[in-house]
């Protein structure tokens, strides 16, 4: 059982959260590593978030639009933290930011490689130091390859990927998703490894170094695309909205906006067809099973088109949900977020900052029966707890953190 650790002299953190006692110092900046450990805060851990005192994350002016002094994009990943603002080239913040590694359970990074040894944090350090700490890095390539230690960007990962060749219109030019989607799925693998090392840890006292790669993770984001390549050896194409192996799955025009219809088996394909006027459809040996429709693609997707595009959106919706036959209208972003479903499941959420007043963010998507999440701390200011964990996690007294201020070690308290 991972040792509980207090953190500071009086942190109001809930003690109800699944991680909490965890204790996670989190050098990760952008998207991925923030992502995850964002994760990990709103299930209770204690994720201290060390920043340049100069800026600190990058994503702090990534706007507008922003929200007082802090970007949209920054509050969006990174509530439940506390910043640190420690200058990594002084020799002096290096000491303090070991000795916070040495009283946590986890580090996450997201450096190029070779900058922690740089630093001094080597495996032998670890081992000396810091021997159950889990040390999660998240690198562009990883380690090996002719791209070993090269930084990622997600834009380009999507492309080198194959992402972008099996996204966008059939004719049309490949395309990347709307939202850095690589950047996001290498946070959630981050954040399952991390625990799998932690549970590893409680069983033989012993951390590890877990490496986690935007290019690994965008190839196995290819999921059943790329098994269906490397067992018939056939190219992967665009379908537009289209899904390769399932037909009728995409979306088709009404006479007011567009619909998306998800029929996944031949049960609802027969629904499907006598709610449009057409039962013999599902009769006909062009469309009778699924791998018959796929075959038949454009014939089967054009008879469905022109018996939709007679009527509303609202009408199909309503006729498909009587019948069981999964479909939905096509949401603008503002639309979801506003929606009936979104608002029962509490998915946007007000909070206060001291900067912004009241805002609006993401709820969280996962709901504990025992051990509920939940967003205890804003998206901290720079520095904003830089004080408060020297004196509560390391025991530096005001005198001692004053003459750090005064070397340019850490950030002069504005708050």
């Amino acid at each position: 059982m991972i040792e509980t650790k207090q953190f500071g002299k009086n942190n109001g953190m809930a003690t109800s959260g699944a991680l909490s006692g965890l204790r996670v110092i989190d050098l990760t900046r952008i998207l991925a590593g923030p992502f995850c450990t964002m994760n990990l805060g709103d299930m209770g851990a204690e994720i201290i978030k060390i920043e340049n005192p100069k800026g600190g994350d990058d994503t702090r002016g990534w706007g507008p639009p922003f929200a007082g002094e802090e970007s949209a994009y920054y509050l969006g990943v990174n509530r439940n933290k506390k910043s640190v603002a420690i200058n990594l080239k002084e020799e002096r913040g290096l000491e303090i930011l070991g000795d916070l590694v040495s009283k946590s359970d986890v580090l996450i990074e997201n450096f190029k490689s070779g900058t922690l040894e740089k630093w001094g944090f080597t495996p032998e350090w670890f081992k000396a130091n810091a021997p159950k700490v889990v040390h999660c890095s998240i690198t562009g390539y990883g380690d090996d390859g002719p791209k070993g230690g090269m930084p990622g960007y997600d834009f380009l990962l999507q492309a080198e990927s194959g992402l972008m060749s099996i996204t966008g219109e059939e004719k049309g030019a490949p395309q990347k998703l709307g939202v850095a989607i690589v950047d996001v799925c290498t946070g959630q693998y981050a954040a399952i490894s991390i625990l799998a090392a932690l549970r590893s840890v409680t069983e033989t006292g012993r951390g590890q170094r877990v490496d986690v790669s935007l290019f690994n993770t965008s190839l196995t984001m290819l999921i059943n695309v790329a098994s269906s390549y490397l067992i018939s050896g056939t190219s992967a194409k665009r379908f537009g909205n289209g899904h390769p192996t399932i037909v009728p799955y995409r979306d088709f025009p009404c006479s007011d906006g567009d619909i998306a219809v998800a029929v996944g088996n031949d049960g609802q394909f027969e629904r499907l067809s006598k709610v449009l006027g057409h039962p013999g459809w599902a009769q006909d040996p062009r469309f009778i099973r699924n791998q018959d429709r796929v075959n038949n693609r454009e014939t089967c997707e054009k008879l469905i088109r022109d018996v939709l595009v007679n009527k509303t959106v609202s009408h199909w919706i309503n006729e498909f949900e009587a019948e069981g036959i999964p479909c939905s209208k096509i949401n603008a972003v503002e639309e979801a977020l506003e929606s009936e479903q979104a608002s029962a499941n509490n998915m946007v959420l007000n909070l206060d900052h001291p900067t912004a007043g009241s805002i609006k963010m993401m709820g969280i998507p996962y709901n504990f029966s025992e051990t509920p999440a939940g967003i205890r701390e804003h998206p901290p200011l720079l520095g904003e707890h830089t004080h408060e964990v020297l004196d509560g996690v390391l025991g530096i007294g005001s005198e001692d953190i004053q003459t750090l201020e005064d070397n340019g070690v850490i950030n002069k308290k504005s708050f």
